[in-house]
C-alpha cells in the first residue's frame, strides 16, 4: 500500500533529520532499509523507554522500516552495503560527504555499482561555499538561519532556540520532496543522479521568506522582519480561565467580530482599527488592545462567539490535552498499536491522505538489527555465510523474541 509502494530505500541516516525524512517514505509504501552501525542511532537512547535503545523520539521517527546493523569498518560490512544499494532506488545519507568518499561511497563510485541510484545528502551546507565541511545541528542552524533572533525581537531580547526540531524537520520534509522529484526525473530519463539538500540553506530560505521584508529591495526600504509575526503582543490570548488562540485577521474577520461584541463602531471612532494596512501599521496596539478584551470572558465563550463570527480560533492545548483533542480523535490521528517489544504504543498516522494508494502503519520501529538476517538473504546471502558474519561481527543483531513481526493496528 502507498503511491510509492515498490520502492526501495538504503537509508544511511540517523538521529532525527534523515530518519523524519525516510519515515515519511516508508509510511508512503516504501521498503526503507535502516543501515545503523554498531552503536544504533543515538536517538534509541533518550527519553524514558521500556526496553534499551526503544526510546520515544526513535519510535516516532522509525516506523514502517527495516533494520540492518552493519560494521562498515569491516570490509565485510561495506561489501554487504554495496550489495543492498545495487538493487535499491534510494540512497539516503546525513554524514558529511567526505566521510561518505571515505568510505568510498561518493557519488561517483556508488553510481558505479547502481546508475539508476537517486543519491540524496542531507546535511549542513551546501558543498560550494567556505561551510561545506563544518558540522552542523538543528541549534547551530537555527541561530545561524536568524530563528533565534527572531525570537529575541519578538521577546525580551534573548535569543533562544525553538523548543522543537524545526530545523532537522522542515529540512526533512524539504528532502522529501527532492527525493520524490529527482525520482520523478530518472522514470522519465532512466538516469540516477546526486541531490543534496543543505540545512543552512533551506533554512534560511525558510525563515527570510517571510522576514527579508525591505531587504528585498536594493537599496534595502527597511531593515527587514514582518511586524504582524515579530510583535511581542503576538501570542494566545489569557482569557479569564485559561487561554486561546485566535486570529481576527481581515477586514471581514474584524467586522464581524466587532459585530459580536457590539463594538461595530470602533473604526470609526479610532482610525488604527481602519482596513488592513492600519491595523498591520500599529499591529503591537491592536494586539494588545485585544489582549485586554480577551481577559473579559472564558476560553468557552470566546470559542462560542469566534465560531459564531467565522474568525479563526483553537484551543491551546499541551501534551495531554492535545491527546483529547476532538478533532484528532474523530480523524484517529493517535493510534493505539501493540508494538511486538515494546507493548502499548501511541502512533501518530500520516496526516496526508490518498484516494487510491492510502499510506498506512505496516509495523512499529525496529528493534537495533533485527531484520538484518532478512535483508541480507534478500541481498543474496546464504544461511551459512550471515552466520558467519553475526560470528565475526560483522552483522549485530538482536536476541530472537518470539512476538510476531507484524502489529495489528487496535
Amino acid at each position: 500500500m502507498g503511491p510509492i509502494a515498490g520502492l526501495k530505500i538504503v537509508d544511511m541516516t540517523s538521529v532525527l533529520m534523515g530518519p523524519y525524512a525516510s519515515q515519511m517514505l516508508a509510511d508512503m509504501g516504501a521498503d526503507v532499509i535502516k543501515v545503523e552501525a554498531p552503536e544504533g542511532d543515538v536517538t534509541r537512547q533518550i527519553g524514558p523507554s521500556r526496553n534499551p535503545g526503544m526510546g520515544p523520539i526513535y519510535l516516532n521517527a522509525n516506523r514502517n522500516k527495516r533494520s540492518v546493523c552493519l560494521d562498515l569498518k569491516h570490509p565485510e560490512g561495506l561489501e554487504a552495503l554495496k550489495r543492498l544499494i545495487s538493487g535499491a532506488d534510494v540512497l539516503m545519507y546525513n554524514v558529511r560527504p567526505k566521510a561518505m568518499a571515505r568510505l568510498g561511497l561518493d557519488y561517483d563510485s556508488v553510481a558505479a555499482v547502481n546508475p539508476r541510484i537517486v543519491y540524496a545528502g542531507v546535511f549542513g551546507f551546501g558543498q560550494d561555499g567556505p561551510y561545506a565541511d563544518d558540522p552542523a545541528y538543528d541549534d547551530l542552524i537555527q541561530g545561524g538561519s536568524t530563528m533565534s533572533s527572531l525570537i529575541a525581537l519578538s521577546g525580551d531580547g534573548t535569543p533562544r532556540y525553538v523548543p522543537s526540531a524545526m530545523a532537522d524537520r522542515i529540512v526533512g520534509l524539504t528532502a522529501v520532496g527532492a527525493i520524490c522529484a529527482t525520482l520523478v526525473h530518472r522514470e522519465r530519463s532512466g538516469r540516477g543522479q546526486k541531490v543534496d539538500i543543505p540545512m543552512f540553506e533551506t533554512m534560511v530560505g525558510f525563515v527570510l521568506g517571510d522576514h527579508l521584508g525591505g531587504l528585498t529591495f536594493d537599496p534595502p526600504l527597511d531593515r527587514g522582519g514582518y511586524s504582524r509575526q515579530l510583535s511581542p503582543q503576538r501570542r494566545p490570548y489569557k482569557t479569564r480561565d485559561g487561554y486561546v488562540c485566535a486570529l481576527v485577521y481581515n477586514d471581514k474577520h474584524w467586522k464581524n467580530f466587532l459585530a459580536e461584541i457590539g463594538m461595530s463602531d470602533l473604526p470609526e471612532r479610532d482610525p488604527r482599527f481602519a482596513g488592513f494596512a492600519n491595523r498591520m501599521t500599529h499591529i503591537d496596539f491592536v494586539y494588545g488592545e485585544l489582549a485586554q478584551l480577551f481577559e473579559t470572558r472564558t476560553t468557552a465563550e470566546w470559542l462560542a462567539l469566534l465560531k459564531r463570527a467565522d474568525v479563526p480560533a483553537m484551543p491551546m492545548h499541551d501534551f495531554e490535552s492535545v491527546l483529547g483533542d476532538p478533532h484528532l480523535v474523530a480523524t484517529d490521528f493517535f493510534q493505539m498499536i501493540d508494538h511486538p517489544t515494546e507493548g502499548r504504543v501511541r502512533s501518530m498516522r500520516m496526516p496526508a491522505q490518498w484516494s487510491e494508494t492510502p499510506a498506512e502503519i505496516r509495523s512499529l520501529a525496529p528493534r537495533q538489527g533485527e531484520h538484518g538476517a532478512e535483508i541480507l538473504a534478500e541481498a543474496g546471502y546464504d544461511e551459512a555465510t550471515i552466520a558467519r558474519m553475526i560470528a565475526d561481527g560483522v552483522v549485530t543483531t538482536p536476541a530472537p523474541v518470539s512476538f510476531p513481526k507484524t502489529c495489528p493496528k487496535t
